[in-house]
């Protein structure tokens, strides 16, 4: 029989609150992270806002022994080891990372399962680099191979391999379980602790801290999210309510950086050891849109059917679930899509089920949204309590869920959450309310 799994740890890095604390306590009062863009000149950018993580550093996230290895972390690395730091720690669990010697977790039943973006490389070093191998202007191919090349350091790739987040995690931490990257964009996350969930039944691991992490927020990134015409432009001179996923005046997304990394375990083994438990994790379902090849038009990427597939695998029935934790992009085709998937696979009442984003006080995290998103759920459940949408005025006519600006009180025993990508993949979850 298949082993039970809960959710004993949460870890959240997102632009309104690092720490699980923070961003409950972010997500109760609306508080929103979106600002003019302050990491590099965006001002010849159509779109010159994002949620930038404040002040971070992973630095403060790591053993004093591994400090120097920050240096060879891009952002999205940095973003998951804090994260994973956060999580075992909210946890209870003491790794090798935590304490030394005093692990409660063998090190072959640790696991780890990341979902990452394409990282984008530091521009000023890779450009620094290039101008060494120019002959008249033009870049040339063998001045790169004779020397330019060698002015990057020799553990330059190593900053932007996207397994690295996995890598830096399972090494601080001593985790010789199963481990593994997962990089399907938006769906990243939610696949990534899908499968971490189906290790853990299959007795494969006993923990794993899964999830996922990225940051989109730099020239490249910021180029291409705007040349395929997903941000939004009009909200320049009031940046924090430019995002407004499924509301009436939802004119595309704002790039944030972030994630979130939670800690699943064995439920046995969680309520052996008197942890506190936020939510069971009980069905996942994964899809892919053969229409999603053409990134010019908007697709839910088939989440209808990974929302079925789940529910399926949780051995309930759509009426009974009790809160949509949405991925609302507020790109207004694609939240018109994914309203369409949920009530496709909630039947016609999923209008008025309870309905929640995030991504209006956060921006888009991609790869890193899925994490942030199960973590509301957890927390949603274990509060009972539905935060509020952040920029939620008013339902757009073809954006039917149950939205509110507003903190509610309501009985939550099932809670199901998915997200989308650029690509036409998708994956959802359903958890349900942890025994008291």
């Amino acid at each position: 029989m298949p082993r039970r799994v809960a959710v004993t740890g949460v870890g959240v890095v997102s632009p309104t609150g690092i720490g699980v604390e923070a961003f409950w306590e972010a997500l109760m009062t609306a508080r929103r992270g979106i600002g003019e863009i302050i990491a590099f000149d965006a001002h010849k950018f159509p779109c010159r806002i994002g949620a930038e993580l404040a002040d971070f550093s992973a630095r403060g996230y790591v053993p004093k022994s591994y400090r120097k290895s920050v240096k060879v972390m891009a952002r999205d690395i940095e973003i998951a080891v804090a994260a994973a730091d956060l999580a075992f720690r909210d946890a209870g669990i003491v790794t090798r990372g935590i304490e030394e010697g005093k692990e409660n977790v063998e090190a072959k039943r640790l696991g780890c399962n990341i979902g990452a973006g394409l990282i984008c490389v530091d521009l000023d070093e890779l450009g620094a680099a290039v101008n060494t191998a120019l002959t008249d202007g033009r870049f040339d191919i063998r001045k790169w191979g004779s020397g330019g090349m060698s002015n990057l350091t020799p553990l330059w790739l190593l900053k932007y391999l996207p397994n690295m987040l996995s890598c830096h995690v399972t090494i601080i931490h001593g985790a010789e379980g199963p481990s593994n990257t997962i990089t399907c964009c938006d769906a990243s996350a939610h696949m990534a602790v899908g499968e971490a969930t189906r290790m853990i039944a299959r007795d494969a691991a006993d923990v794993i801290v899964a999830g996922g992490a990225e940051s989109k927020l730099n020239p490249m990134g910021l180029l291409r999210q705007g040349l395929l015409g997903r941000l939004c432009t009009e909200g320049n001179d009031r940046p924090a309510d430019a995002c407004r996923p499924f509301d009436a005046a939802h004119s595309g997304t704002v790039i944030g950086e972030g994630g979130g990394l939670l800690v699943l375990e064995d439920y046995d083994r969680a309520k052996q050891r008197g942890a506190r438990i936020y939510a069971e994790l009980i069905g996942f379902g994964a899809a892919c849109d053969p229409a999603g090849m053409d990134i010019t038009t908007a697709t839910a990427g088939g989440l209808d059917l990974a929302a079925a597939k789940a529910i399926a695998d949780a051995g309930i029935a759509p009426e009974q679930v009790d809160l949509i934790v949405a991925h609302g992009t507020a790109v207004p085709a694609e939240d018109q899509r994914e309203c369409a998937a949920w009530q496709a696979a909630l039947g016609s009442d999923a209008t008025s089920k309870p309905a929640v984003s995030i991504t209006g006080g956060t921006g888009s995290l991609y790869a890193g949204a899925g994490g942030a998103e199960l973590a509301t759920a957890a927390l949603a459940l274990h509060h009972q309590v539905i935060p509020p949408t952040v920029n939620f005025t008013a339902r757009e006519d073809r954006c039917g869920l149950g939205m509110s600006d507003q903190p509610r009180e309501h009985e939550i025993n099932y809670v199901i959450t998915g997200a989308f990508s650029i690509g036409g993949q998708s994956a959802a979850c359903v958890l349900k309310r942890a025994e008291a």
